[in-house]
């Protein structure tokens, strides 16, 4: 059955993060508030909690989730590099609503879907929500709502939505806003804005300076869907599994596996010719 904590109150607070850490390491779902809308949240490193997320959703793994964290440290830890931008853009707008597209590090053991060996992370503004990451280490964690309906702005909408799918809820009241954060990819040599958000255009170019958009590349258009982020994006195989801290959120291996040719050489956007698809109508 599920349970519902009110985090308004510092008691129920304190219990609903400690059950939402516990149901997460069992690879169960929680519903979280975030600084932008309601996030159903499962280990990212647990390839069928992540399953359980995309099937209470009703979508398939080529629309696999974002991954939230915690930490700058936790992010840079996933990522085999954040390219020319990546750190301006992060002390620029983390926390916050700006989801990054990278390449994902290869010495990692996930399946969040067919990624093609990329990742789309955030730092959300919200201090339960990152108290909770701090805690359970990254997690997939997509829009609160059933696929191709509005993302829930508070408790009762996830609710009505994911029922008992979802092992806790979290009820941090109303969300921030209801503007989806912005997603930049930045696994090629110039940044390309993936979707229009919270964060304004004009500020993105002010970090980067040249950011393309869709209509820069009209000749190929982006394939519009109802996921969180980059439903086409590159992803990696699974070659091995980083430890989780409190506090930290993921650590590569100290040994890590010898990666396969496909691992060394990640089909990203840039070489195959794949896009990040863009979402719409859904959050992270």
């Amino acid at each position: 059955m599920s349970r519902r904590y009110d985090c308004s109150d510092p008691m129920e607070r304190t219990r609903g993060i400690a059950e939402a850490v516990s149901a997460v390491r069992r690879g169960e779902l929680i519903v979280l508030p975030t600084d932008t809308v309601y996030g159903v949240g499962a280990d990212a490193f647990l390839a069928d909690a992540v399953r359980k997320l995309l099937d209470a959703k009703g979508r398939g793994r080529q629309m696999p989730p974002p991954v939230l964290v915690g930490s700058v440290r936790a992010a840079t830890a996933l990522v085999d590099d954040l390219g020319t931008y990546g750190q301006d853009l992060v002390d620029e707008f983390w926390p916050g609503a700006l989801t990054l597209v990278c390449r994902a590090n290869p010495n990692l053991m996930w399946d969040l879907g067919e990624t093609k060996g990329t990742v789309a992370l955030r730092m959300p503004m919200h201090d339960l929500a990152v108290e909770l990451l701090k805690e359970t280490g990254p997690m997939a964690v997509s829009s609160a709502n059933l696929s191709g309906r509005p993302a829930a702005r508070d408790v009762e909408e996830a609710e009505k939505m994911l029922g008992e799918s979802v092992s806790v809820y979290l009820d941090g009241g109303v969300s921030g806003h209801a503007d989806p954060s912005t997603i930049v990819d930045l696994t090629g040599s110039v940044p390309r804005l993936l979707r229009a958000g919270a964060i304004p255009e004009d500020k993105i170019r002010s970090v980067v300076g040249v950011l393309l958009t869709e209509e820069d590349e009209a000749d190929e258009p982006y394939e519009s869907g109802d996921s969180d982020g980059p439903v086409d994006a590159p992803s990696g195989p699974e070659i091995g599994k980083p430890s989780l801290t409190k506090g930290d959120g993921a650590h590569t291996q100290d040994a890590p596996a010898e990666p396969s040719p496909e691992a060394a050489e990640p089909a990203g956007p840039a070489e195959a010719g794949a896009k990040p698809s863009l979402a719409k109508d859904d959050e992270k």
